[in-house]
């Protein structure tokens, strides 16, 4: 099993539950141990090998316990997904959607205008403040490359259809 938690050997003592993503189906570890840069889990309502195959590729998520949470300003990916992501003026850029790991580090991946879909590292070199429950999340839209992109234009907005190209773009064949 992939680990996801800072704190493995809580989550995975014996008796600890977990459940399949998006249910309340109870899985109760009855043994655990590293194993590599995973863990080994047997529980005791998945009888075999074969009975386990049914979890390949899905996530187990632990209760979560609010005394549990770290003094340092750390979050549950469930308390972060929804957030308002922000430039430093303020202007809204969207809501985080879906968080994964990559690299060792959790990419958010964001959705919203004006630039669409697209994802942010949490680096500090891009993340300037982090408030999921609060005020949202501050980026450095240049970090990204962000401004260099296109704006889409909003639905609905006819002022950018149609629109003739300007003086600097490259001609098309056929233009003329």
């Amino acid at each position: 099993m992939e680990i996801l938690t800072d704190a493995p050997e809580r989550r995975f003592a014996r008796g600890a539950v977990l459940h399949p993503e998006g249910t309340s189906e109870q899985l109760t570890i009855s043994k655990a141990a590293p194993d590599g840069q995973g863990w080994l889990l047997r529980f005791r309502e998945i009888p075999d090998r074969s009975a386990a195959e049914a979890l390949r590729d899905r996530y187990l998520e632990a209760d979560a316990i609010p005394a549990e949470r770290d003094p340092d300003g750390s979050y549950y990916w469930h308390e972060v997904l929804g957030a308002q992501v922000k430039d430093p003026s303020g202007r809204p850029l969207g809501t985080i959607e879906d968080i994964y790991r990559a690299g060792g580090g959790e990419v958010y991946l964001v959705r919203g205008e004006p630039y669409g879909e697209f994802d942010v590292p949490a680096v500090r070199a891009v993340v300037q403040s982090f408030d999921p429950l609060g005020e949202g999340i501050v980026i450095d839209p240049a970090a990204l490359g962000l401004e260099n992109r296109k704006e889409r234009p909003r639905r609905g907005d006819r002022r950018l259809r149609g629109r003739a190209p300007s003086a600097d773009a490259p001609e098309l064949p056929g233009d003329g």
